[in-house]
């Protein structure tokens, strides 16, 4: 396994609902305490830890008077106003038992796709890590709809990974890792232990979680995986219940599956990021076919490429770049506001004169979907 034992990393661990709640949906003392003593372990050795916990409505539904978990939306936030307090609380007084501090982050996908409030996180988490802090990430459950949520915690896990650069994402479940096929159904399945490209066969094999209170299936964990191997980042899933799990996935010798890009030539820097993973496009520019063959090779479009433009945006949107047959190409900063492109769509570079920069979009502002194994919005 390539993992260096002895270097210190900063290192994204998700915890799924299942991993924290007993059989009754309440928070598990037990299960929490012994995840906490791990993440302890590495903070001893000097790791940076930031955490990505569920549970907060698996703890808080009970407390409502609901027997089971909620359905509606409604139900649903009222539990999590409950849980998120009775989560942290736990977490906090084992924390600090270790002489350690935890703090919360609560945030939707609104303050993701706002490049300001984006890069407004990072900062603070930055400054937590710094300063030894524990930072416990989850999504304002009580406040979101459905339209703004981040859709599960392994893609809120993966992105935040990829937001403070992280050198490992684990992912911790209720299963052992990424099988062949189905374990439940097929005992001769497989667990692979090392993944170094998602395949469609890897996509077409991922299962359900049978688990009651958590969220996230295979296939939003193998969705997560992608994101942090297009952001270059290492990645682990297993179960939460093996002994040691935590501190053995960072050394590299836990039962379950690593995922280990090993094409970093294409790896999405922050911005990039932001741009194919956050960012809420305004509008399309559809291009020529000598225009797409330049940014599949991350070339700058010019105006010159460019057929048609809809919507209505500002300079410095970011905008979907389609091709003529209506193919998304790829996203992109816009240099030109709507209004203006319309104006000097085909113009040469001679042609615009003062009018503005000679590209529309940069490269450096530029994500294009075949350098990516992962779909961007």
């Amino acid at each position: 396994m390539d993992v260096n034992e002895t270097a210190t990393k900063r290192i994204v661990i998700k915890i799924g609902s299942s991993s924290l709640t007993s059989r009754l949906g309440d928070i598990s003392r037990r299960k929490l305490e012994r995840l906490v003593d791990e993440v302890v372990k590495l903070k001893d050795e000097g790791h940076e830890v930031l955490l990505v916990s569920s549970g907060a409505v698996a703890a808080g539904y009970r407390r409502l008077g609901c027997l089971n978990r909620p359905t509606t939306l409604a139900e649903k936030q009222a539990a999590a106003s409950i849980g998120q307090g009775l989560l942290m609380e736990s977490y906090s007084e084992r924390f600090i038992s270790h002489g350690y501090t935890a703090s919360q982050i609560l945030i939707t996908r609104s303050d993701f796709s706002d490049r300001d409030r984006y890069h407004n996180i990072r900062n603070t988490i930055n400054v937590l890590l710094d300063r030894g802090i524990i930072p416990i990430v989850n999504e304002n459950d009580t406040v979101t709809v459905e339209r703004l949520k981040f859709g599960d915690n392994d893609t809120l896990s993966a992105k935040v990974a990829g937001l403070v650069d992280a050198d490992q994402l684990i992912i911790l479940s209720d299963i052992d890792g990424l099988y062949t096929e189905d374990p439940r159904k097929n005992p001769e399945a497989q667990l692979l232990t090392k993944v170094n490209e998602i395949t469609q066969e890897i996509e077409d094999s991922a299962g359900e979680s049978g688990s009651e209170v958590g969220t996230g299936g295979m296939r939003s964990k193998i969705d997560a995986v992608k994101i942090a191997m297009a952001s270059g980042i290492s990645s682990f899933l297993g179960n939460a219940t093996s002994s040691n799990i935590i501190h053995k996935a960072v050394a590299g010798i836990a039962r379950g599956t690593y995922f280990i890009p090993e094409n970093n030539e294409f790896n999405l820097d922050t911005k990039r990021q932001w741009i194919a993973f956050h960012s809420g496009p305004e509008g399309v520019i559809v291009v020529t076919n000598k225009a797409k063959k330049g940014i599949d090779e991350l070339k700058s479009l010019y105006p010159t490429g460019i057929r048609y433009v809809s919507g209505r945006f500002k300079k410095g949107s970011v905008v979907r770049i389609k091709d003529l047959d209506g193919n998304e190409v790829g996203l992109g900063v816009s240099n030109y506001s709507s209004k203006q492109l319309i104006k000097i769509k085909g113009f040469t570079s001679d042609e615009l004169t003062d009018l503005g920069p000679e590209e529309a979009i940069n490269n450096n502002d530029l994500v294009c979907h075949t350098r990516l194994a992962v779909p961007i919005h």
